[in-house]
């Protein structure tokens, strides 16, 4: 492994533990000095790959979440509420955020992370393009622009792209964090991630 490599950070919008890694993951990467890449993609790609059905509609691993984000929210002091509508289809996020990373890339982590706030944060639908493009207008983005993202062709084909490079790179869950070809799942897993960057791995 060299210092080089960056992390990617693969996750979906509607992943209430990528709301909790999200906030996190920044700092770590400031601090070994690492590129993060956001990757949002498709969980439901994933779900019907392996099998799986939502967490929440899952017999008592859906009641063992819900108590577990409440409790991780009480641990970093971080504000949630499962929102009315979970889980929601994230492909209006999804979109929208690659039109950022391609034409605003500076402001494109802080944008994704300020999407994952308002949906888990403070109930904001974020399946409204409308709502989406007041979030991009907080960081100097047109809002009509980016509320319009959702529809074209070119941001549908990044998301779609993206979501089969999540499959080819073994990424079967949100969060998923990836520093060069190894693969770390869920947000319990950012402790190990730090140490491999602090390590070089094992």
């Amino acid at each position: 492994m060299t210092t080089a490599e960056p992390i990617e950070f693969w996750f979906d919008f509607s992943s209430p533990y990528a709301y909790f890694a999200a906030h996190q993951i920044g700092p770590i990467a400031a601090r070994h000095g690492r590129e993060l890449r956001w990757r949002p993609f498709l969980l439901g790609a994933m779900l019907k790959l392996t099998g799986m059905s939502p967490l929440t509609e899952q017999p008592v691993r859906g009641d063992y979440a819900r108590h577990d984000w409440a409790r991780l929210a009480r641990l970093h002091d971080q504000p949630f509420r499962l929102p009315d509508r979970f889980p929601i289809l994230s492909v209006v996020a999804a979109r929208a955020f690659y039109a950022v990373e391609a034409t605003a890339p500076a402001v494109a982590g802080p944008f994704a992370l300020d999407l994952l706030t308002a949906f888990f944060g403070r109930g904001i639908d974020i399946t409204d393009s409308a709502r989406i493009g007041e979030i991009g207008a907080a960081h100097g983005l047109d809002p009509e622009l980016l509320a319009a993202s959702a529809r074209e062709p070119q941001w549908r084909e990044a998301l779609r792209l993206r979501t089969d490079e999540a499959i080819a790179k073994g990424v079967f869950g949100a969060p998923f964090i990836r520093v060069g070809a190894e693969g770390f799942w869920g947000s319990d897993r950012l402790e190990m991630v730090e140490r491999w960057l602090e390590t070089g791995g094992w």
